[in-house]
């Protein structure tokens, strides 16, 4: 995957298993994709698509079967020394999915946010470390005197922004975002979005962020890979994947997304996706690049189709 940056993270021939023996379970198959510094790249698919499950083995949570994990260049999947580790460590954070089970509730707000900064040692002082809190506190639209609360006390929105404060504190260049806005009201939705754009902007992070929403994966990222049944199938910039769907679940994905005026709705047709098995071993599927920049997973037979598709779409 060919771009003018050097990669942050690359994800290559990824594979992650659970089990054994008989009951080995394949969760992620042949994973592939690049992230460069200040890009969001999402990572989109229903639940149980293995999304969440690429996200944690990059913190390094679960282990990997096959595959690379480099990070500036390092593998980070296989041996790392303590100290590369406890920097990777640092380098990568994430937003959980759920802003109520990530928050110790017997912890103060103040410790939560400093938890790194203590663990780190990223503060010069208690003066400093307390100023850098604060800054953070301010920075995500709470209040100071919300620092000696607990997590209970807050709603949703206010909680997931103590975890966006929480990671962000360490000064990471890579988030993990493993779907930070859907256990969310609609309302307070776009401020969280508009929120991590800041921040993007401030300090050139990147973000993997993990959706299944498209209408919000369309607001927030440069580029989208759609991943089922733990394989990606489509990989393209957004605005190209939104123009110029190629694969089938791809294009079902689109369909399902709500459209608010119901006369349209009612035309709308659905697109029923029915995957494929292919048992020629001559002509194996592959992650291949249809045009610069836009990748599918498929057979050369199926990758020349695709071709022609999109070449009928552009004229």
């Amino acid at each position: 995957m060919m771009n003018e940056k050097q990669a942050l993270l690359t994800v290559k021939n990824l594979e992650i298993a659970f089990g054994a023996g008989k009951r080995r379970f394949v969760a992620v198959k042949d994973a592939n994709f690049d992230l460069y510094p200040g890009e969001t790249l999402a990572l989109v698919g229903e639940s149980g698509s293995g999304k969440t499950t690429i996200g944690r083995a990059i913190l390094g949570i679960i282990p990997t079967a096959a595959g690379t994990i480099t990070f500036h260049g390092q593998p980070i999947n296989q041996g790392l020394a303590a100290k590369a580790h406890r920097d990777v460590m640092r380098k990568i954070q994430m937003i959980f999915q759920d802003p109520a089970a990530s928050l110790n509730e017997r912890a103060t707000i103040d410790y939560i946010i400093s938890e790194g900064l203590l663990n780190f040692h990223l503060y010069h002082s208690e003066q400093d470390r307390r100023e850098q809190v604060a800054r953070m506190i301010k920075a995500v639209g709470l209040l100071p005197e919300h620092l000696s609360r607990y997590p209970h006390e807050f709603s949703g929105g206010q909680r997931q922004r103590i975890g966006i404060a929480r990671a962000l504190i360490m000064r990471p260049e890579l988030v993990v975002a493993d779907e930070p806005i859907s256990a969310l009201d609609v309302s307070i939705r776009a401020q969280i979005l508009n929120l991590l754009k800041q921040f993007q902007q401030e300090s050139q992070l990147s973000y993997l962020f993990i959706a299944h929403d498209l209408s919000v994966v369309r607001f927030i990222s440069d580029r989208v890979a759609v991943i089922h049944n733990g394989r990606i199938l489509e990989l393209a910039p957004t605005a190209e994947l939104f123009a110029h769907p190629l694969h089938p679940y791809t294009q079902s994905l689109l369909a399902a997304i709500p459209i608010p005026d119901p006369q349209l709705a009612r035309q709308k047709q659905l697109v029923a996706y029915h995957e494929v098995v292919h048992e020629d071993p001559v002509d194996a599927p592959h992650f291949s690049e249809v045009v610069p920049g836009h990748f599918i997973y498929a057979t050369q037979t199926e990758l020349a189709a695709y071709r022609t598709q999109l070449a009928v779409m552009r004229s």
